[in-house]
Formats: C-alpha cells, structure tokens, sequence
C-alpha cells in the first residue's frame, strides 16, 4: 500500500488528524519505568497501547533514540516494530546529503527500520532528495517552513521578491512524479501556512508547532487541510508523552489526545 492511501485509511479509520511524536526523553519519563529492562520501548508501549485507536500516524524522533547509541536504536527498533501494521510510521530524521550518503538513509530508514515516511531536508537540491523519493511506497516530507523561530533566518528570506518557502513548495510538487512528497509546514506561520495550501493543494502537510509550540488549532485546519479536511498530520509530542509523569501517565497521554483528536475535529466540522 502506498504511504498517501495507509495514511488516509488510518486516518479515515480513527476520524482524527492527530500523529504523535514519540520524542521520548528518557529524563522524563516516569521514574518507575527505570527498572524495565528497556524504558523507553516500555514507555512508547504505553503510550502507544493508550492512543493507538486515535491517531492517524506516529512519529519517532531520531535523535532522542541516536544519543542513547546502541540501546537508542534497539529501542526505537522495537517500538516501530510495535506499532500497528495499519498506522503510519514518519521517521523525523531530516535527512538531506549528496547521492551515495543520502542511498544510505534511506535504505536503513525504509528497509531497517520499516518507517513509511521520513522527514527530509532539500538544501542540497534534488539529487540529495532523490533516494527517497525512489522508495515508490513510501513518503517524504520535505522541510518547507518549519514551526521553529529560526525558520526565519532563512525560509523567510526573499528571493528574487518571492519567500523561499514558496520556491521550496512549487519545487516539491515538480518532484512528485510518484505521488509520494509531503511537506513539513509549522502552525506557527499560519498565514504562510495558507499561501503553501494554495500552492500544494493536493500534498499532505506534516503540521509540527501545535501543543508546546502554541500553534493555532483553528487556523490550522482552516488553512493546513485539503478542501476534505484531510491530508494534514498534526503532530504533538511533548503535551501528549508528558500529560503525567506519575504511574496514570498512558492515561493521561490518551486524554490529552482525545482532547486534541476532538477539537480538530469540531473545526473540520466548521470549515
């Protein structure tokens, strides 16, 4: 199954927009999981156990897993193995180096670790891209405006009169040939936002920004779906993972994406 049509399933499947990030910190999780043999794998099992019927994706952070080196990987091994088959896994790797470099991402990222979709950087050009955008089942999401205030230093920026993020978004739609590009687009720019829907109407947006980043959920549905109400992931990560840190945390983390997954909902309802 291809990316596009697993994430619209799953989406369809659970009536929700909302992917959470398993940026999972092994300095706040709850305290009593230290003494599992793995705490993070049992920390994502939890979590994932908890909302695995209220999201339409999750998304494991590379480099909370890379700093704890070998055990790091072994743990988020598992847990993409955890998750299930029908719910799209988005590595957030933001990949993005020369041809031979870039075939090695991607094959440890698609063929390894099995991810469905991956995030990846496009200021090396096409030829950095390309490796990715070869795995025809699989999704890229290609970095256009990210929710981080540096995004201004360089995505903002004018070129020739026109904000490079457009030039980001038009040229991503010319490397969907196989119907696999995504872009990355914060809440945070809600404006800008609008202006990549009107140029990428039919692209799914990996929306980040919205929860500790106080990005607005009305805004972006109103201006980050399709004119369904669809192909937008917005991602949560830290409200959700940290909604407790005492042994109710997987229930907290359900209620919070519950609470998320219903007001997304309630302007799909109004758009």
């Amino acid at each position: 199954m291809k990316f596009l049509d697993k994430l619209l399933h799953a989406s369809r499947k659970n009536n929700s927009l909302v992917c959470v990030g398993l940026d999972t910190d092994e300095g706040k999780i709850p305290k009593f999981l230290m003494h599992e043999d793995d705490p993070i794998f049992a920390f994502n099992q939890k979590i994932i156990d908890s909302t695995r019927d209220l999201v339409c994706a999750y998304k494991p952070n590379m480099a909370f897993y890379e700093a704890l080196g070998s055990r790091g990987w072994e743990a988020l091994r598992k847990t993409c193995e955890y998750i299930p088959a029908e719910i799209p896994i988005i590595l957030d790797a933001k990949r993005g180096d020369i041809g031979n470099t870039a075939n090695m991402y991607a094959k440890a990222l698609y063929d390894v670790l099995k991810a469905d979709a991956v995030t990846v950087s496009p200021y090396m050009g096409k030829d950095a891209v390309l490796p990715f955008l070869e795995y025809e089942d699989k999704g890229s999401f290609i970095l256009c405006l990210t929710s981080n205030q540096g995004a201004k230093d360089f995505q903002l920026s004018l070129i020739e009169g026109r904000p490079l993020y457009e030039i980001v978004a038009e040229k991503v739609l010319s490397w969907n040939e196989k119907n696999n590009c995504g872009l990355v687009v914060g809440a945070t720019y809600p404006e800008q936002l609008k202006r990549i829907r009107e140029i990428a109407p039919s692209l799914p947006f990996l929306i980040p920004g919205v929860g500790a980043q106080a990005g607005e959920i009305e805004s972006t549905i109103k201006y980050g779906t399709d004119h369904n109400g669809e192909r937008a992931i917005i991602n949560s990560s830290r409200a959700i993972l940290y909604a407790s840190s005492g042994e109710d945390f997987a229930q907290a983390a359900r209620n919070e994406t519950l609470r998320l997954r219903d007001l997304i909902n309630l302007y799909r309802q109004e758009r």
